[in-house]
């Protein structure tokens, strides 16, 4: 029977404590993460219509430059993020705000998908026996990015589905401009408080859903 994943939820790093091993696999499993995420955006964009002359700058497979610089930091201070925006083009769209959120919210589920994957090596590997610490960050990393990606909050993918619900006027897509351009602070500020203070709202809602999922993807039960 498989054992319970080797990295706790969040998979936070602890400086000084972390080693350099802890270090390292937490990066990779990040940078997977957010390759993941910003390529199933795009794949999903260029599925729906929005084709770009040779894939454009969409699919380059390079996670360093899908790196948002608030979002790779929200990573070390709560164990998820998210990465820089896919640029999108909604007037290729035959219905720009339904295809425009399917597109977003193709990152939650990529990272899904390969939490999953990551799951199966990794029950595959403790069956034979060897210990392993990177497909269980993995694992966590991207549950972790999948389940926070669908809060209705910009930057995160989930922010989405309100511009596909409401659509006011030139005052409303003013305020709507003016949020974007705060929030990603707004969320760091947020969960670096949050962590000072050992009081995660958010996250006594969320972590448990991570840890049930995370459970199941790894043990099957």
């Amino acid at each position: 029977m498989p054992a319970p994943l080797a990295v706790p939820v969040p998979f936070l790093l602890h400086l000084p404590g972390s080693t350099v091993e802890d270090v390292a696999i937490f990066c990779v499993a990040v940078l997977v993460a957010v390759t993941v995420s910003a390529e199933s955006q795009g794949l999903a964009a260029t599925l729906l219509g929005d084709r770009q002359p040779g894939g454009g700058t969409r699919f380059q497979f390079n996670a360093f430059l899908h790196l948002d610089p608030i979002g790779t930091l929200c990573f070390f201070v709560a164990g998820f993020g998210w990465a820089k925006e896919v640029k999108i083009n909604v007037a290729n769209f035959r219905h720009p705000r339904v295809y425009l959120m399917l597109s977003r919210l193709a990152g939650p589920l990529g990272n899904f998908m390969m939490a999953s994957i990551a799951a199966s090596i990794y029950a595959l590997l403790t069956n034979f026996g060897f210990e392993d610490k990177a497909f269980s960050s993995v694992v966590v990393v991207n549950l972790m990015m999948a389940v926070y990606g669908c809060i209705c909050i910009y930057p995160l993918p989930g922010s989405s589905i309100v511009g596909a619900i409401f659509h006011g006027g030139e005052g409303f897509a003013k305020m709507v401009r003016y949020f974007c351009l705060v929030s990603p602070f707004l969320l760091l500020a947020w969960f670096i408080v949050a962590r000072l203070l050992d009081r995660d709202v958010i996250g006594a809602v969320l972590h448990p859903i991570v840890r049930s999922i995370a459970h199941f993807l790894a043990t099957g039960m």
